[in-house]
């Protein structure tokens, strides 16, 4: 196996253009498993095979447990785009980040707007021997950077669309 290495700080050059140029794209499918309910005993499987997990309700919820759940799907992808675009902004300014940690809390909860459910994130950064001031500078920098960050922030295109192939019409 190659050794991994971090992506080139060449990730942080702009983009000029007027549409969302792909740099990579992925599809995971989500079936219902033995409860015919995707979060509750679903299975999510990537078009390449490199992931396959069992989804669970967590028990706060009502469920078992005993499997993931899309919060922490949700939580573990924010984390690690944010401390990559982290360590990339720092490594082009010559910082040194060792033991940087990012820690994304994903809560699920009702929404006062609608009465229907909403999702939170917190995002804590720890960046021990790295000076306050800096810090703070490379965080929000991060903010700005991070596609994450932007789609919680701003929104994401969203196209949700009832596939013709297997569907019954009545």
């Amino acid at each position: 196996m190659a050794p991994l290495h971090p992506p080139s700080v060449s990730l942080l050059d702009k983009y000029q253009g007027h549409d969302v140029q792909p740099l990579y794209s992925t599809t995971v499918t989500v079936t219902g498993g033995d409860a015919g309910h995707g979060r509750a005993s679903g299975v999510a499987r990537s078009d390449d095979g490199n992931l396959e997990l069992d989804l669970r309700m967590p028990q706060a919820l009502g469920g078992p447990g005993g499997g993931t759940n899309p919060e922490q799907l949700f939580a573990a992808g924010y984390a690690a785009c944010f401390h990559g675009a982290l360590v990339l902004l720092a490594a082009r300014a010559g910082i040194a980040v060792e033991h940087t940690s990012v820690s994304v809390t994903v809560e699920f909860g009702r929404d006062p707007m609608d009465g229907l459910f909403v999702l939170t994130a917190h995002v804590r950064v720890q960046m021990p021997g790295v000076e306050r001031t800096t810090a703070e500078e490379l965080v929000r920098n991060t903010e700005r950077f991070c596609p994450y960050t932007k789609m919680t922030r701003k929104g994401i295109v969203n196209i949700v669309a009832l596939a013709s192939k297997g569907t019954r019409t009545v």
